[in-house]
């Protein structure tokens, strides 16, 4: 437990292989936004939906991929991004990426097209944990805490970030980096 990484706003939520019977949360990877004594909210980066912004919204002329946050209040739509400078009342997770803001500005900047995907991501839902859950989670070996070392994490393939992950960890997790996704198969 020593020199194992706690979990904080703006770190990474590796799941752990052996979470592989949990539909929502296998082979994710999720940016906490916030950890608190209270509570730690978080969305799942690396399952896109088969939707874009318009599917939902269609007064928003924009195709960007939604993706499922979590479990938790998937009629919502979130987005994290790095644009603050464009969209107010942005809350700061850290490292320059910001926690939705007012929605009437992003939704100008999406229809005059002036956002590149890179600059931001929606989320169907989130992942939400109560004040010790997280942490019992993280003993009971269902996630690993890792920092956010991409130079943009909305830029990353999310096909390949959760086998990176593994490998960048080492020992263990190199091996279930290249299992395949339905372990039956084999």
């Amino acid at each position: 437990m020593g020199n194992r990484l706690q979990p904080q706003k703006g770190r990474l939520l590796i799941a752990e292989p052996s979470i592989l019977n949990d539909d929502s949360f296998n082979r994710s990877i999720i940016l906490l936004t916030e950890h608190t004594q209270k509570n730690s909210i978080g969305f799942i980066l690396n399952k896109p939906l088969g939707y874009t912004v318009n599917d939902l919204i269609p007064e928003i002329d924009c195709s960007f991929t939604v993706y499922q946050g979590g479990p938790v209040e998937q009629d919502n739509l979130y987005f994290v991004h790095k644009i603050p400078h464009l969209i107010p009342d942005s809350i700061e997770v850290n490292n320059g990426i910001y926690w939705g803001g007012n929605f009437d500005s992003l939704k100008e900047l999406l229809n005059s097209q002036q956002l590149k995907r890179e600059d931001i991501r929606f989320f169907l839902g989130y992942s939400g944990w109560a004040s010790n859950q997280l942490n019992n989670e993280l003993k009971t070996d269902s996630w690993f805490v890792s920092e956010n070392d991409y130079a943009n994490i909305f830029a990353t393939d999310n096909t390949t970030i959760w086998k990176n992950k593994l490998l960048q960890k080492g020992g263990k997790y190199k091996i279930w980096a290249n299992a395949p996704n339905d372990i039956q198969l084999n």
